[in-house]
């Protein structure tokens, strides 16, 4: 009996053949250059009075500083349009009205210094400088100045002023706090971090250890004369009383229990008078701004906000009229939310750090506690992010991938030290072109060795097969 002849079995073939799999590769990378090429060419920039975007009509002036890549200040007419640009410093930081003129602002600001001199040694250093501005005439005066060693966070953030003399700074080059009389520029009392801080805390010491960002002198209530002080790398907000020190039992916040602040900046005071004590702050790296109320000897959440567009805020502050004023630096905007929470008004801006509406009072000086307003709180779900009006973006879900993935914090350092027309969008379309163009060289680098028949025995093989081996 002869034997029967089979042929070999016919495997199904792939539909994913190389060809398919290089076109689909190639259609990812071409994609995402496309989305680069357009953010580079057609992106955001206020780096020029020529590219601010006109804002829409609001009740007050409202000025915006930028602390990014470009640093500007820009005032707004209450119609949109630009009253006053400057953008002659490197970095422009916290800004407030002057009492009793309400279109006269003072701020502090930033420049590097690039070559070597009398006040720069060893380039690139740092000049801090508070300054005053008429908004109307562009008369700007220099209230006070210091020249620092170095640039990489040597700022002042953040100066409050105590009367016609005397000014509050946060010195983030020294870690500390002082009050300085600006007509004899001596300083006549100064707060050092480490008094109260252990150098463990924080990031590592010396380089940036405590980043304070923020000082509010608080001019009435319980706290009246004492200093509001953000300690961004310590996660807390805590009080300092002149002569003790900071003030036990007060402080908001502690160091990497993220759930209440993680690296906060511009907390503002709202005292017993306006339904207080209350803490208005940017809570930057969980993208959302809080409220919390003193209840009880401890402090309470009492109102949070945040939408699927937040990315990184830096400002908030509580007007008169009961909306609340966010400077949201990596979501490229700064807005007003009413008390139910909806965006009422946005103007778009490429790095934005504070923003103030003058003629309501410095920061939050004229708005009312949460909860003396009885406010709604808004937060994201979480299936809502990824879609939008607009429907399903895949540039824009993966770029939420990307995001959950990376530490928040890393995530927003890397938006901060690209180019400032790169934003979520762009972001995820580098990702996802170097994740597939890496993807195909691995795959092409596999096919080649393959048709080759190059193959790789591992180095490590157990006793008994090397015996084997050798018989």
């Amino acid at each position: 009996m002869s034997a029967r002849f089979r042929p070999p079995p016919v495997r199904p073939r792939s539909a994913l053949t190389r060809t398919r799999v290089r076109i689909g590769l190639a259609v990812l990378v071409l994609l995402s250059a496309a989305v680069v090429v357009n953010g580079a060419a057609g992106g955001l920039s206020t780096a020029s009075e020529e590219a601010v975007p006109r804002a829409p009509p609001t009740e007050n002036h409202t000025v915006v500083t930028e602390s990014g890549r470009a640093g500007t200040i820009t005032a707004y007419e209450p119609d949109g349009d630009v009253l006053y640009y400057n953008n002659s410093r490197t970095k422009y930081f916290d800004v407030d009205p002057v009492e009793g003129d309400p279109l006269t602002v003072e701020y502090a600001a930033t420049d590097t210094i690039h070559t070597e001199g009398p006040t720069c040694s060893d380039p690139p250093c740092a000049r801090n400088v508070i300054e005053r501005v008429d908004l109307e005439t562009g008369d700007v005066e220099i209230v006070y100045e210091r020249y620092d060693h170095k640039e990489t966070a040597a700022e002042w953030h953040d100066a409050d002023r105590i009367d016609e003399r005397h000014v509050v700074v946060a010195d983030i080059v020294a870690d500390q706090v002082f009050i300085v009389d600006t007509e004899t520029e001596v300083v006549e009392w100064l707060w050092d971090a480490q008094s109260d801080f252990a150098l463990e805390s924080g990031h590592a010491f010396p380089n940036d250890w405590a980043h304070i960002n923020d000082v509010e002198y608080v001019d009435e209530g319980r706290h009246e004369g004492r200093i509001m002080v953000s300690m961004r790398n310590q996660d807390q907000v805590v009080f300092l009383d002149r002569e003790e020190g900071v003030v036990e039992n007060w402080t908001l916040g502690s160091e990497n229990e993220y759930e209440i602040l993680h690296e906060q900046h511009n907390p503002d005071y709202i005292p017993e008078s306006r339904g207080g004590p209350a803490i208005v702050v940017a809570d930057s790296e969980n993208g959302r701004v809080q409220e919390f109320q003193r209840e009880d000897g401890e402090w309470t959440r009492t109102w949070q906000w945040e939408d699927d567009r937040i990315q990184w805020p830096r400002d908030a502050d509580r007007l008169p009229n009961g909306k609340t004023l966010i400077t949201d630096t990596h979501g490229n905007r700064v807005l007003a939310v009413d008390e139910s929470g909806e965006v009422v008004w946005q103007v778009e801006s490429t790095m934005p750090y504070d923003a103030e509406r003058l003629e309501t009072g410095a920061e939050s000086e004229g708005g009312q506690s949460a909860r003396e307003l009885g406010l709604e709180s808004r937060t994201v779900d979480d299936g809502d992010a990824e879609t939008g009006a607009g429907g399903f973006r895949p540039v824009e879900f993966v770029g939420s991938i990307v995001e959950s993935i990376l530490p928040h914090r890393l995530y927003n350092a890397l938006i901060f030290v690209a180019p400032v027309w790169v934003g979520v969008t762009e972001a995820a379309a580098v990702v996802v072109g170097v994740a597939a163009g890496l993807t195909w060289a691995g795959l092409e680098t596999a096919w080649w060795l393959r048709d080759a028949n190059v193959a790789f025995r591992s180095p490590i093989v157990r006793e008994d097969e090397g015996e084997e081996r050798r018989q």
